[in-house]
């Protein structure tokens, strides 16, 4: 990785941006040992004509979930959460969950008791059987109405028993709830004392101070061929009945890198241990056996295109991370881990290649296929020697 130029990341952000097709973005590429590149091009409020700045302030989505699946690890390691015992005793809302087999002629849900417990490796590994309405008809129809990030949001039949499939979904929610149940603490508190103080992560969580308020970077919405305003809180905002380990979290670049690095690390960076260099061996490790991961359909187009990470090959799911088994197209070697948020941010990490990289962008709908092209150019830098 030595002789990563910053000009190379910044010509090759540059260059992606340069038809006007995405607004802004800020991407970075680091190692276990420094960020090595950062860049950032656009405009950050297209208008008004504000620029994009390195530190600006982006909701990750997603991108949530690794940062809560660390935390659920860490009481992992103390005792207070176990992988494999049934979740339903710190969680009475998933004690008995039914698994939908069908709709009546009123469309009324048709379930059936689940055979088997829901545990915190299938919340963690998305085998659960809970998904998202957005990417599930029946799952959506099944839930009827409900307000964004209630409880009653989070709490549907399950697509299929426990430990037999793997779907994209509400399960990191949970396990963020598990946290808060184990911790007695909010999520946030939680993350604040254990994670993102001790990774000197100084403008990361569920909410954006006011005086940061400025460096907050507007989600935008793609129709008909423009970018317009859309704003809304993918956490829920005010209104959320629970933070979303899910998808709840603002951050910027240089804040995840540090999170990044710490996996690189094997679970410290400068000084600071999060969880030991065995967990994160596990959490790097496909936890689904021939299941294939990585997949997700769409049923709501205002909010993302269906996505597949790698659909030439058979990615498998850690504890908390996609898992590609085969070099990427665009660098990343096998084994690495990844995922991204609906906002179209996107990361990976590299341990045998020893990077880490990460483009945000802040707009809908998740998976654009000019986002995608951003990505793939940030990546390819990522991995050109000079």
């Amino acid at each position: 990785m030595n002789g990563l130029q910053q000009l190379d990341l910044q010509k090759a952000l540059d260059q992606a941006l340069a038809d006007n097709q995405v607004a802004g973005a800020v991407a970075m590429i680091g190692d276990a040992g420094t960020v090595l590149a950062s860049a950032e091009a656009g405009f950050s409020d297209p208008a008004t004509g504000k620029p994009m700045v390195l530190d600006g302030i982006f909701q990750i989505a997603s991108m949530t979930k690794a940062i809560t699946s660390v935390a659920a690890m860490q009481l992992v390691e103390r005792g207070l959460l176990a992988l494999d015992e049934p979740i339903g005793a710190i969680l009475p809302e998933l004690a008995n969950p039914d698994v939908l087999t069908g709709f009546d002629d009123d469309d009324t849900p048709i379930v059936a008791p689940a055979k088997k417990a829901i545990t915190l490796r299938h919340l963690l590994t998305h085998t659960s059987g809970l998904g998202y309405a957005f990417t599930k008809a029946n799952m959506a129809k099944a839930q009827g109405k409900v307000a964004p990030a209630s409880i009653a949001s989070i709490t549907t039949p399950l697509m299929f028993e426990p430990g037999t499939d793997w779907l994209y979904g509400v399960s990191t929610d949970w396990v963020g709830r598990a946290v808060e149940a184990a911790s007695g603490q909010t999520l946030g508190a939680y993350m604040e004392e254990h994670i993102f103080a001790p990774l000197a992560m100084q403008d990361t969580g569920f909410t954006v101070a006011t005086d940061k308020s400025e460096r907050r970077v507007p989600l935008l919405s793609r129709q008909a061929d423009a970018l317009v305003p859309f704003p809304i809180e993918i956490g829920g905002g005010d209104a959320a009945e629970y933070q979303s380990g899910g998808g709840g979290l603002y951050s910027t670049a240089a804040d995840y890198m540090r999170f990044m690095r710490m996996i690189l690390n094997r679970g410290s960076l400068e000084g600071a241990r999060i969880i030991s260099a065995e967990t994160v061996a596990a959490m790097s490790k496909n936890q689904i056996g021939g299941m294939k991961a990585g997949q997700m359909e769409s049923v709501v187009p205002l909010l993302a295109n269906s996505f597949d990470a790698f659909p030439d090959m058979h990615c498998g799911w850690g504890l908390g991370f996609l898992i590609n088994p085969e070099t990427g197209p665009d660098g990343r070697a096998a084994g690495s881990l990844s995922w991204a948020g609906l906002t179209n941010c996107y990361y990976w990490i590299d341990p045998a290649s020893d990077i880490a990289g990460l483009v945000l962008m802040q707009f809908l709908p998740f998976a654009d296929p000019d986002a995608l092209r951003v990505l793939a150019a940030v990546e390819s830098a990522a991995y050109q020697r000079t």
